[in-house]
């Protein structure tokens, strides 16, 4: 992985497969013009896949916009390294939200849900 490249990487562009088009867009256009590098962790789900999460305690639903492909997690690298750090997702929630804004789609940031916080976490709004 090339973390000086401002763009998706190989493997990301691999798990938006399937992914909504709006919201491919989006995050390929914010990582051609943001400071902040990451890469996509997951975009579509099966069913299996869902059920593990939930089982593990990382998710609450069945019903993730990751099954139909409205949904992506995103992981932030810092020094090339892959980092967790919650004040970097809530940066990368504002910037990216904003942006989408900007391009006329509504993106929802789970680091911005009430309960039940996921950083990591973006999708498509009700309206997309």
């Amino acid at each position: 992985m090339n973390t000086g490249d401002p763009k998706l990487d190989a493997r990301s562009k691999r798990r938006l497969l399937g992914v909504n088009p709006k919201l491919t867009k989006v995050l390929q256009d914010f990582a051609k013009q943001t400071e902040i590098k990451f890469i996509v962790v997951e975009g579509v789900r099966s069913v299996d896949r869902q059920r593990e999460l939930v089982a593990a305690g990382a998710s609450r639903t069945m019903n993730s916009k990751h099954l139909t492909g409205r949904a992506v997690d995103l992981a932030v690298i810092l020094g090339g390294e892959l980092r967790w750090d919650w004040p970097l997702y809530m940066q990368l929630a504002k910037e990216l939200t904003s942006f989408a804004t900007a391009s006329g789609v509504h993106i929802v940031a789970g680091a911005f849900w009430k309960l039940f916080k996921d950083g990591p976490h973006f999708e498509l709004g009700p309206k997309e």
